[in-house]
């Protein structure tokens, strides 16, 4: 019998099936479109109370403000709003004058029209919120944002609309940036406390949320600790709010906690700060901004921060001057140090970290002294006065005395003879050991709990496990009945049972 001569499968070429996942691929929506089409989305969750569609909406918000111009903004209120009306004509005086481009006009889906009834106040607020943005990307045109902040806010909350709640939020936060890029970010502050108040007392939760965020803001800005501090201990944070807003709340709690030498607790919300913030290349200044007061609560703590972190693409030019005090701190030199702080310092007080960098001074001391007493058994103070670049030996024996006091070294000092001796070292293992086990553990749990809770189950979704236990155990009881009245044989059962 001859041998029968396989043919190859038709295998379709590599390009030509890529060419159709790209044809597949629907062509993004032009600005116009988009706003268009969101404020459908927008009328539809006010219409079937379906918060979910303006959530849907706000998703998209950082892309499109970032392609929006005079001309798409002009656009769309003009095809929105009809002729004469008194909501368009308000809109239009916030944008200069200039011709409307008909040929974003034209590029619209047809689907995303909106209907030719009256729109609801959530469109105009979520349309004032884009123009407030536009008017704030430019310095020209910032007095006019903080005029139309004030006026958003008057009347947003005239409206008085739980719909509305998801862009409040928004809008609380686009007012905060006003202020502040105005240089008036104190004048906000009863606004602020006024409206936290009535979202506290109305449970409406992101806006609580975002109006804490921008009251710690404030006060942070000004250097009032304390009083940022009482609010957070009168205030409670809401625990639906979103991620991005509890990445703010932990960051700005951090700091305070840091400046209030609680190093642990401002370590551990900086923790939850960086993981609950937005990706690296989606927030950069935000990412780089954690990891700076990170660092260097990391370093207060007594704890070396891992090499990897200063080589992140994100991360490597913006810490690199916390990098050199890293080196600095890591080998106990004082005068790399102070070299390191006076070269840096301008970078240090405009991201408000000098205070804080000051303080490892003492930091760079022990970690000197340690080094000092793994080299030597016995050490004059002269020369340790010498080796870490100190004023006096007095400074020294003093210095010297705290390490020991505080466990950092095993020694005692020799006052007669002006030395110190050092003892051996202390064993790895004890209660100091335990109690690091026990933060991880407490860490894991901590993560573990909010895994759960941030998981997502179908409704009613145990009642179908219920009936289906129910009708088993109904047949397991008609079983045994048969059985016991006789109806039923082994032969019948089958070689299963």
């Amino acid at each position: 019998m001859p041998d029968v001569e396989m043919k190859p499968a038709d295998v379709k070429p590599v390009k030509e099936t890529e060419e159709k996942k790209e044809e597949s691929k629907p062509a993004p929506l032009s600005p116009l479109a988009e706003i268009k089409s969101n404020v459908v989305l927008i009328d539809r969750a006010v219409t079937t109370l379906e918060p979910r569609f303006t959530h849907r909406v706000l998703r998209t918000l950082t892309a499109l403000r970032k392609r929006i111009d005079n001309s798409v903004l002009r656009n769309a209120v003009e095809s929105l709003y009809p002729k004469d009306h008194s909501i368009k004509k308000t809109l239009l005086a916030w944008l200069p004058t200039g011709p409307s481009s008909s040929d974003q006009a034209m590029d619209v889906d047809s689907s995303a029209r909106p209907s030719h009834h009256e729109l609801v106040p959530e469109a105009e607020i979520y349309l004032r919120l884009l123009i407030l943005y536009h008017l704030l990307a430019s310095e020209d045109t910032q007095e006019k944002a903080l005029e139309l902040a004030n006026q958003t806010a008057e009347k947003m909350q005239a409206i008085n609309r739980r719909s509305m709640d998801a862009i409040a939020a928004k809008i609380w936060y686009a007012v905060d940036r006003a202020y502040e890029l105005a240089g008036e970010l104190s004048d906000a502050r009863p606004m602020f406390l006024a409206a936290q108040r009535t979202a506290s007392l109305r449970h409406d939760d992101e806006a609580q949320a975002a109006l804490i965020n921008c009251l710690l803001r404030s006060y942070i800005n000004y250097n009032l600790y304390d009083q940022a501090d009482k609010l957070v201990s009168k205030t409670t944070f809401p625990p639906s709010a979103s991620n991005s807003q509890f990445s703010r709340y932990h960051y700005y709690l951090g700091r305070i906690r840091a400046v209030q030498l609680n190093y642990t607790e401002a370590h551990t919300n900086l923790q939850q700060a960086i993981r609950r913030a937005p990706p690296a290349k989606t927030a950069p200044g935000f990412y780089q901004e954690v990891h700076k007061y990170f660092v260097v609560v990391e370093l207060l703590m007594g704890d070396i921060p891992d090499r990897s972190l200063f080589r992140h693409v994100v991360l490597e030019k913006a810490l690199n001057a916390y990098f050199e005090i890293v080196k600095a701190v890591r080998t106990g030199s004082l005068a790399q140090f102070q070299s390191t702080l006076s070269k840096h310092a301008a970078q240090f007080e405009e991201d408000h970290t000098y205070t804080l960098i000051i303080r490892l001074r003492q930091n760079v001391i022990k970690t000197g002294i340690r080094r000092l007493s793994l080299s030597y058994s016995r050490i004059s103070l002269r020369d340790i006065c010498v080796k870490l670049h100190l004023d006096s030996e007095e400074d020294a024996e003093y210095i010297v005395g705290k390490a020991i006091r505080d466990g950092v070294i095993e020694g005692r000092i020799v006052h007669e003879k002006g030395w110190m001796e050092c003892g051996t070292q202390k064993n790895a293992y004890g209660p100091e050991v335990s109690e690091v086990f026990g933060r991880r553990i407490a860490f894991c749990l901590d993560l573990h709990n909010q895994s759960v809770k941030a998981m997502r189950y179908p409704l009613n979704a145990h009642r179908k496990e219920l009936a289906a236990a129910e009708g088993a155990r109904e047949r397991e009881k008609e079983l045994a009945k048969e059985i016991q009245d006789g109806d039923l044989d082994d032969e019948d059962l089958g070689p299963d049972f």
